[in-house]
């Protein structure tokens, strides 16, 4: 039941803006909240806080001081990207003060049925075929969360006859309380933001956080193909629905003699397919599972699947130049996603890889590396790059400043037939604000080779 008045009166702290506090903090002041708000962002050069302040907002930037604790503070919302290691953080949870993320806010403004996305690898892709494949239903598909538009946000315009497809990522589920999506799919776990969550045990945890409400009358879907999500979700209350591109199961999503299928349903054969490499069929299982749970039509996930080719910035395909096809994959912010990119492809392949140092080797990406002909590589993370390279035989190994002079070094390095991949197993951040940026910069680079 929507809980909008519950916020009246409430005394919230709203720790980091970005687009997620902001967005928090104006839906809390439009239902009546008390709200304080703190930014490292000198106050000058912070456009957010400046509009919060003329809407009357009480705004502190510039540090995290202490003294905003000594307050009545009923609950903290974080910008997820703040650790809780933050002294600020720190000191609330000592004071046994809730810090929620904005997601938590979803369970205050909305009664829309909610399907909640997560994994370590494959999100974006599954919450955007998911939105797809719910189109033309009596249900209208809202896509939101972590794939780019605030959630509490979307979620205030939302009624009952709307489906709010989510993706989430662990940072944000660590900060719910009473959060519950209709339908949770949980892909995978792999190691990532570790140098966050501190162990793969404390990530793997987050991640399970979003059945964590669910009751009886709720769907967990989840990858039967790997045993850490097995363990996460087994003592979960709601139905399971398993899906697997190794194993042919009675019930849930699964692949069988060439076609994908659901509950023994056939939906499409896998060769009708167009998203690219056998890593995407894992996404397309588990999106086809929610899916039909949802009430989606087949024929409506078939048309998706025979036209959708990927979404921005992972896999996707940006121009062909002399016979050279140019990919941009600048999502895969890990050596898992990046293994994956790789093996979509059977052609020679210039792989251009880089970015923050987050004190891992790359020394898994070895086995992967045979047809890469060229390596160009930029950021951080470069001399750990070109050791990998070396170890794995490959013969033309350039370092370069950054992604856009990588464009040009790997043109000269390529012939007609083959495949110039960025996909930088690293975050962005040592040279870019997100890897949206990174991948806009490839694709501008890409465009000027004409």
């Amino acid at each position: 039941m929507e809980r909008k008045h519950e916020l009246n009166n409430k005394k919230v702290l709203v720790v980091g803006l970005a687009k997620s506090g902001f967005a928090a903090a104006k839906v809390l002041v439009k239902y009546g909240a008390n709200v304080i708000v703190n930014d490292m962002k000198e106050l000058e050069k912070n456009q957010e806080a400046k509009e919060l302040i003329n809407q009357g907002v009480e705004v502190h930037c510039g540090s995290h001081p202490l003294s905003l604790l000594d307050k009545p503070i009923d609950f903290i919302v974080k910008n997820p990207g703040i650790p809780y290691t933050n002294p600020l953080i720190d000191a609330a949870l000592e004071k046994e003060i809730p810090v929620f993320t904005e997601v938590e806010l979803v369970s205050y403004l909305t009664d829309a049925e909610i399907i909640g996305i997560t994994g370590s690898n494959g999100k974006t892709t599954t919450t955007t075929l998911v939105g797809l494949m719910m189109e033309n239903n009596p249900k209208k598909p809202i896509v939101a969360g972590n794939i780019g538009t605030v959630l509490c946000e979307v979620a205030d315009q939302t009624d009952v006859d709307d489906i709010l497809v989510a993706e989430l990522s662990s940072f944000q589920l660590m900060g719910v309380q009473s959060f519950k999506p209709h339908i949770g799919v949980l892909l995978n776990i792999f190691d990532a933001h570790l140098d966050y969550h501190g162990t793969r045990e404390a990530y793997g945890k987050a991640k399970a956080r979003l059945f964590m409400n669910q009751t009886e009358e709720d769907f967990c879907i989840f990858n039967a193909d790997d045993q850490e999500v097995i363990a996460l979700v087994e003592n979960m209350k709601s139905k399971k629905v398993p899906f697997s591109t190794k194993q042919t199961l009675p019930k849930g999503a699964c692949l069988n003699e060439g076609f994908v299928t659901f509950n023994d349903e056939r939906i499409i054969a896998i060769d009708e397919i167009v998203l690219p490499g056998e890593h995407s069929l894992e996404n397309i299982l588990a999106a086809t599972a929610a899916a039909k749970i949802a009430g989606a039509d087949t024929n409506q996930i078939i048309n998706v699947l025979k036209t959708f080719s990927g979404v921005e910035h992972r896999l996707q395909y940006v121009d062909t130049v002399e016979g050279v096809k140019f990919y941009n994959d600048s999502k895969a912010t890990n050596i898992l996603a990046t293994q994956k990119a790789i093996s979509a492809f059977n052609q020679p392949l210039i792989l251009l890889a880089g970015g923050l140092d987050r004190g891992n080797d790359f020394d898994d990406l070895i086995p992967y590396l045979i047809n890469t002909k060229a390596l160009i590589t930029f950021g951080e993370t470069a001399p750990k790059l070109i050791k990998t390279a070396k170890e794995a035989g490959i013969k033309v190994i350039e370092h370069v400043d950054n992604v856009e002079k990588a464009v040009p070094v790997a043109y000269e390095c390529s012939v007609s037939g083959d495949v110039v991949l960025l996909s930088p197993a690293c975050a962005s951040w040592d040279q870019y604000p997100s890897f949206e940026q990174r991948g806009d910069m490839f694709i501008e680079a890409v465009h000027k080779l004409r």
